[in-house]
């Protein structure tokens, strides 16, 4: 990430100036070069009454501060916390439907309502380049999707049960379809949100912006997901937190989203009416922004895509996830299908959250050198194998589980699992980030990072999607019981539930699509990770877009 003071600063894909940002240097060029001719009288004048009041300034300019701004900081920090909660509420949804044996399937179709925040960047130059001035660039975006994130909850809050709970079984369409339009509504209020950031904190604040960006929205994903999954589990509210036992949880999902809707309305109206989007503050400046226009930003990304080494890097990109599609798709639902409690599998991530903060800090020593792919390389094939550990864990499940649920040991042997995985991920995530700016062309380096890093999002996106579609079709099952009867569609399960008999499964498709998706992961490392690692040996100039030699 750039330093604050930069005037060109990479946020979300497009590329700003701060006009007007730069201070008068304190001292002026010709003044320094120790020049044996004086200058003129009027302008040594000049020069000397410039300096006064360059220096004057400075000593009289308040500067903000985190407390001058903490105003605007704790805004920024809720606005990111509003972002978390549609994202956590649809990372917990495939849990629940899980619980309601829902096909594998079906989660393959939800699972596109994580697709948005990894293609954001196609329409952010739009959410850049639209807006009514009068109401300001950043709320006339804001406003309307924060309303709209609203009224969706509202709508789910009251239909939700429904659609979870009909005779037919969950309405997976339909939930994929508001929940998909909730994560494109957050990632368009993460977009304007972002932009705002830079105009609304002072240049000596503005790095808090990434602060309040992971923050906020790691404390909303929590509240939206591992909060609600236990506050939502009877069986969790009567062993920790009731005297008195009952059959549902201290909160439903239907209260849960009508409270974030009322918090999303509510909240919304407030900044509308009471904050203006270009406060001039004690010792600040309104600050215009440049920004490119939309087809100039689409043309820029052509060009760069066009670029043989980025074409390439792009296509190792989109398919260097396919070895791990499994185990970080499929791992999960499968320890919740042998019986899991959900709400366990998401109190987990809690005390992950202290290893996710000083991994990139420990790995980025390591990714600093002109080689972070070699990071990226070594690590590839230690995730393989946690991959097929995570196998090996979900077939040991079952055989664990005694009357009174798992026992403590059963859980650190997953905490520890997760935690390997975590460093594995880590190691390969700091690295490729690192590349990325290392490869950067620095004149157009925020289109050209934020494309890669979509391009790397899409590559972990569509694998998750086809390891979760192949689960059923790679699953043997056989009916026991009735005579002549299979259980190979859901048609013939039902005839064979019908004629007295139970389908029984053969050979689970997970475990076929975890070693096939090993044996995958090891051939791309072998034969294309060494391309990728060659890329790292390509001069600069590789890497320089056209547009800009």
């Amino acid at each position: 990430m750039m330093e604050p003071s930069d005037l060109t600063t990479r946020w979300n894909g497009r590329q700003r100036r701060t006009a007007g940002a730069s201070t008068l240097p304190e001292h002026s060029g010709f003044m320094d070069r120790g020049e044996t001719s004086s200058p003129e009288p009027d302008m040594e004048e000049e020069a000397d009454r410039l300096i006064r009041n360059s220096e004057a300034r400075r000593r009289h300019r308040v500067r903000p501060g985190i407390r001058g701004e903490l105003g605007n900081i704790l805004l920024l920090l809720f606005l990111y916390v509003l972002q978390g909660i549609p994202l956590g509420l649809a990372g917990s949804v495939p849990l629940i439907l899980q619980s309601k044996s829902v096909s594998y399937k079906d989660q393959a179709f939800f699972s596109f309502v994580f697709w948005p925040f990894s293609l954001k960047l196609f329409w952010a130059p739009l959410v850049d380049a639209l807006y009514v001035s009068r109401f300001g660039r950043r709320k006339s975006w804001l406003v309307p999707t924060q309303y709209l994130l609203g009224l969706f909850m509202l709508y789910l809050s009251a239909t939700v049960n429904s659609l979870l709970q009909s005779e037919k079984g969950p309405n997976v369409v339909m939930l994929t379809a508001v929940f998909f339009m909730l994560a494109f509504l957050a990632a368009t209020q993460d977009i304007a949100v972002d932009g705002w950031a830079l105009t609304m904190l002072s240049r000596e604040n503005v790095g808090y912006a990434s602060t309040c960006n992971s923050v906020g929205q790691t404390a909303g994903y929590f509240l939206g997901n591992v909060l609600f999954l236990a506050l939502e589990s009877p069986e969790f509210c009567n062993k920790y937190l009731r005297l008195v036992p009952k059959d549902t949880g201290i909160v439903t999902l239907p209260d849960f989203l009508f409270f974030w809707g009322v918090m999303f309305l509510v909240s919304t109206t407030l900044v509308a009416i009471l904050k203006r989007e270009n406060d001039q503050g004690r010792g600040r400046r309104n600050v215009p922004e440049e920004t490119q226009g939309v087809m100039e930003t689409y043309k820029l990304l052509f060009s760069i895509v066009k670029m043989p080494t980025v074409f390439t890097f792009c296509s190792l990109l989109l398919t260097a996830k396919i070895g791990f599609s499994a185990a970080d798709a499929v791992t999960g639902l499968k320890l919740v299908e042998a019986g899991v409690p959900k709400e366990q599998l998401a109190l987990l991530a809690v005390p992950m959250v202290p290893l996710q903060i000083l991994l990139p800090v420990v790995i980025s020593r390591y990714t600093a050198g002109p080689r972070p792919l070699d990071v990226f390389y070594k690590a590839f094939p230690f995730r393989l194998l946690i991959g097929l550990e995570y196998a090996l864990l979900v077939w040991w499940t079952p055989s664990v589980k005694q009357e009174g649920g798992y026992p403590f040991y059963y859980y650190a042997i997953v905490l520890v699992s997760y935690a390997l995985h975590q460093v594995a991920l880590y190691s390969m995530y700091v690295a490729c980030m690192a590349f990325h700016a290392k490869v950067s062309d620095p004149l157009i380096g925020g289109t050209y990072m934020t494309l890669l890093n979509t391009v790397t999002n899409l590559g972990g996106n569509w694998p998750s999607t086809v390891a979760l579609w192949m689960v059923d079709p790679l699953t043997s099952k056989e009916c026991q019981g009735a005579v002549g009867q299979s259980c190979s569609s859901s048609l013939e399960a039902g005839l064979c539930v019908k004629e007295g008999g139970v389908c029984v499964t053969t050979l689970d498709g997970y475990y076929v699509e975890s070693v096939v998706c090993v044996v995958i992961g090891l051939l791309w490392w072998v034969w294309l990770g060494k391309k990728m690692r060659q890329l790292q040996e390509q001069s600069p100039a590789a890497w320089r877009c056209r547009v800009n030699q």
